[in-house]
């Protein structure tokens, strides 16, 4: 039973590697408050950037209303990239005022 199990595993890891290899890269420009990010001179809806640590989690939405993710980890994204990501980042949303938990 566990080799039927480890050469699934194994195939799909290949085929993870071979889509991400083939994922398209873009260019991510996030202007000022005044303007709209966008990704390949494309506009994009719902930019979020998430941290955990120094890996950087961005999210967005295309034209079409797709869903799409992207992770910078350090080795793909140099220190001064992203502090500047950080910099140009659109501020996260504030909690909720209202209580969470019952009174």
């Amino acid at each position: 039973m566990a080799w039927p199990l480890a050469l699934a595993a194994m195939a799909h890891g290949a085929w993870l590697a071979w889509r991400e290899a083939r994922a398209v890269r873009g260019e991510l420009v996030i202007p000022g408050a005044d303007g709209r990010a966008s990704i390949d001179g494309r506009a994009v809806d719902g930019l979020s950037v998430r941290w955990r640590g120094p890996i950087a989690f961005v999210q967005w939405r295309d034209g079409d209303g797709h869903c799409h993710r992207h992770v910078f980890f350090p080795d793909t994204l140099p220190a001064a990239r992203r502090r500047e990501l950080r910099l140009a980042a659109p501020a996260p949303a504030p909690a909720r005022r209202a209580s969470s938990v019952a009174p």
